[in-house]
């Protein structure tokens, strides 16, 4: 924490400058510290939105998630920006729908999630990340975010939803040009044309899809987007765009998001990464560990659907009510040394949701990739060094590496 911090009150979560290093940790402790329910006047990338509650500890942010009658999904979306995606698309979600609509669709989505099928995909998951890392052999250097985890991620993901790995990439562009889009390498003509040129192509080519599978049914999820029922009813086209789109960012960006920052600690603490290769059985807890301090999502948001109070601070109706992961996973009141990065923690977290109906869809397959993808890594190149400055997507809504240059080192031998 800097010795001359800025007042509370003029703290401003939503400037791109707090963002530039990753989640701006001094000012969400200094929040909890001083202003765990903290108001913002305004959104530096959106001059024309309405100010906006942070939510910073865990507890809170628990009593959020779980009292959906007070703070909606719906009314608002579930981004702080209004005007982040158009509300009529965004609602198409079901992450953006209250009950009784909201449990019905997750239900059917969950059809493609049953530990089953995820276990099934257990070999075909290790043999994606074991062909990514081959291409390896032989470079002295490499980029983890481009040349392992988005290659790997999106094939997983693709494979899942029955796309031709000629496509992985176009796709991973597309969702990363939408969801960081406030990132100006990645859009260098501003928030709202990335998305004003991005989504329209991805809204096109998920139309296509839709229309091979209603004339040539498969068995991948798009299929079974496109033809299930939900008491009776088939979802309409912008819930199956939109559901197509909500599994395409969550299995492209949130666990290449968490994996690299994972290899990012492991580099910087090579103590912690000696445990990992003297008793790999400690991953599984690694992964608990980096979920926690590095969660894919910053924020979701909600909308308070009638005066309220929450943690002594008044909330007005049509109050927009942001829950700050990167915050949460870091409460002194939860964890001891939150800041410290510790492989035998296996802490519980909050960065897939905290409970309720909202928790991750795709949390074990997430869990089961994170696991798959550090213990191959490791195993392989045990000494990996930085090659050069990793470097964050400036966004406050996606909290990841944008690139993480990296020596390789020898290949292990055994």
């Amino acid at each position: 924490m800097s010795s001359n911090p800025v007042p509370i009150s003029e703290q401003v979560v939503f400037d791109p400058e707090a963002w530039v290093n990753g989640p701006p940790h001094d000012m969400f402790k200094q929040m909890r510290s001083e202003c765990p329910i903290h108001w913002s006047p305004n959104m530096v990338d959106f001059p024309d939105e309405a100010g906006f509650w942070s939510v910073t500890k865990a507890a809170d942010i628990k009593e959020v998630s779980l009292d959906w009658k007070t703070y909606s999904s719906a009314i608002g979306g579930i981004t702080a920006a209004n005007e982040a995606i158009p509300l009529e698309l965004m609602q198409a979600m079901f992450i953006a729908m209250d009950p009784p609509k909201h449990d019905r669709q997750k239900a059917l989505f969950q059809r493609g999630f049953t530990p089953k099928r995820i276990a099934e995909h257990e070999d075909r998951i290790r043999e994606i990340a074991r062909n990514v890392l081959d291409r390896l052999e032989g470079q002295e250097e490499c980029d983890l975010v481009s040349n392992v985890a988005q290659p790997v991620v999106s094939r997983v993901i693709c494979s899942f939803m029955g796309l031709p790995p000629e496509d992985d990439l176009i796709w991973a562009q597309l969702i990363s040009a939408v969801v960081s889009s406030s990132d100006e390498t990645v859009n260098p003509d501003g928030i709202q044309a990335g998305i004003q040129k991005n989504l329209p192509i991805i809204v096109e080519r998920a139309k296509a899809l839709i229309e091979e599978r209603r004339a040539n049914p498969t068995d991948d999820l798009t299929s079974v987007l496109v033809h299930a029922e939900v008491d009776g009813e088939k979802l309409d086209e912008n819930e199956i765009i939109m559901g197509f789109f909500l599994l395409m960012t969550a299995g492209n960006d949130s666990t290449k998001a968490t994996y690299c920052s994972a290899m990012r600690a492991l580099i910087e603490h090579p103590e912690e990464r000696a445990k990992l290769i003297a008793d790999p059985s400690l991953i599984a807890s690694a992964v608990e560990e980096s979920l926690r301090m590095f969660p894919a999502f910053a924020h979701f948001r909600r909308t308070a659907t009638e005066d309220t109070v929450l943690h002594g601070q008044e909330i007005k109706k049509g109050d927009k009510v942001v829950m700050w992961y990167p915050s949460s996973n870091r409460d002194e009141d939860v964890y001891e040394d939150p800041d410290v990065f510790d492989v035998e923690r296996n802490p519980e977290h909050q960065a897939f949701g905290a409970g309720g109906r909202h928790f991750c869809l795709g949390a074990a397959l997430a869990r089961l990739e994170l696991k798959i993808l550090l213990e191959e890594t490791l195993t392989r190149y045990p000494e990996m060094e930085f090659a050069g400055e990793p470097a964050y997507l400036v966004s406050g809504f996606v909290n990841q590496l944008r690139t993480l240059p990296v020596r390789l080192g020898p290949l292990a031998t055994h």
